[in-house]
Parts: structure tokens; C-alpha cells; sequence
């Protein structure tokens, strides 16, 4: 299967795609993560990205679509693939329709988490992620002394999650994104999933939601 994942900032898409992927046996790509690891290593890609993620802003279309292609040239086998983070624009949405069509596949399902916004702002506002692993979660998930439960580093906040950030991340969402998820409504690609329970009961409802039994 090839699915993509959709959800405003701090509904879970991270945490539910990693769970996804783990769960059907399938590739798993988070643009975010891989942003994060460029600007870490201070890579060309992560100096270009860095002050627009700084903002809350979302990269380029012409900056994203060769990453993601180039990625999907590298991981596109039989056995298919989550995408977190990917597409996040309407012409995002149609260069990943165009590839796919060009390599003689398509795309099963896009994902969409939905949240209250005081709901995603609360979580924002807990959440930390592990610089080993890439976990993400929510402070009182981690062990004693703040360390990550899967790998046992120091868990700590993004330096992305600021209050202010996430407003402006929200509204890049509302503005490029919500157009995305139209379009996979009209073209019946669309799974609608609520995204207010537990991590296990979110993922349940996915699964179900695709057709699987739980």
C-alpha cells in the first residue's frame, strides 16, 4: 500500500505513521525528521531550510518535490510506503499523483488526523522528541530524568516548539494543506480519522479505516 499522512501540527503524524508502517510492514519517510537530521549536520539542505522552519514556514514545492522524488527512486519497492510531511500543497499533491503515475502506480489512501486546535496547542507545548531515535511524545511518557523510554537519551522539546511557531505552522497548515485534503475527498482517496484518543486507540481506528482487521 502507498499512504499518505495528513494532520495539522501536533495531531500525531509522526507517532501514527511510524505505527502504520511498523504494523502493514511498509517504508516510512517523515520530511520533518529529515529536515531536522539536515539542519543538525548542517547539510545545504539544512541551511536552506532551517530559517523557514524557524518561522513555522513549509519548504518550496520546487525545494520538496526532488527530495521526495528522490527518495521514492530509492524506496518505491513492491511493499509500499507512509509518507509523514508529504504533500503538504495542493502542486505537491499532483507532482506525487504525476510520479507515481510515471512508474506505473498510484497512490491507495491519504490519511487525514483531525484535532481541536487548543487540543494541538497543548500538545505542542508537551511534546519532546528523542535526538537518538527520533521518538516523539509527550513529557510524561518519558522515564525518570526526562530520558526516552526506547533508547534511554535526554528527550527534550524541539526548538521549533514555540507557541508562536506553532500558529504559524497551523496557519501554513490551513492555507496549503486543507486544499490537499479536498482534493483527496473529491478524488475518494480520503480516510477522515479522529485523532483525540490514545496513541493505541488512533492507530486502531487507521488500521480499521484501511480494512484491516484488529
Amino acid at each position: 500500500m502507498r499512504i499518505v499522512l495528513l494532520g495539522p501540527p501536533a495531531s500525531g503524524k509522526g507517532t501514527q505513521g511510524r505505527r502504520l508502517a511498523a504494523s502493514l510492514g511498509l517504508g516510512y519517510l517523515s520530511t520533518g525528521a529529515l529536515l531536522r537530521e539536515n539542519i543538525e549536520e548542517s547539510t545545504p539542505l539544512g541551511l536552506t531550510a532551517e530559517p523557514i522552519l524557524a518561522r513555522g514556514g513549509y519548504l518550496p514545492d520546487d525545494l520538496m518535490c526532488p527530495i521526495l522524488a528522490d527518495w521514492l527512486g530509492k524506496n518505491d519497492s513492491g511493499k509500499g510506503w507512509v509518507l509523514d510531511g508529504f504533500p503538504r500543497s495542493l502542486p505537491q499533491a499532483e507532482f506525487l499523483d504525476g510520479w507515481l503515475s510515471q512508474n506505473g502506480a498510484a497512490l491507495d489512501a491519504a490519511v487525514a488526523l483531525e484535532a481541536p486546535f487548543d487540543e494541538l496547542l497543548r500538545r505542542t507545548r508537551e511534546r519532546v522528541e528523542c535526538p537518538g531515535c527520533r521518538w516523539t511524545g509527550q513529557r510524561r511518557e518519558l522515564s525518570e530524568g526526562g530520558l526516552c523510554r526506547k533508547c534511554g537519551k535526554p528527550a527534550a522539546p524541539r526548538d521549533d516548539d514555540d507557541e508562536e511557531n506553532f500558529r504559524n505552522r497551523h496557519a501554513e497548515f490551513t492555507a496549503l494543506t486543507v486544499p490537499v485534503i479536498d482534493f483527496y475527498r473529491t478524488t475518494h482517496r480520503l480516510i477522515p480519522v479522529t485523532a483525540t484518543g490514545t496513541k493505541e486507540e488512533t492507530a486502531a481506528t487507521i488500521l480499521s479505516s484501511l480494512g484491516f482487521k484488529i
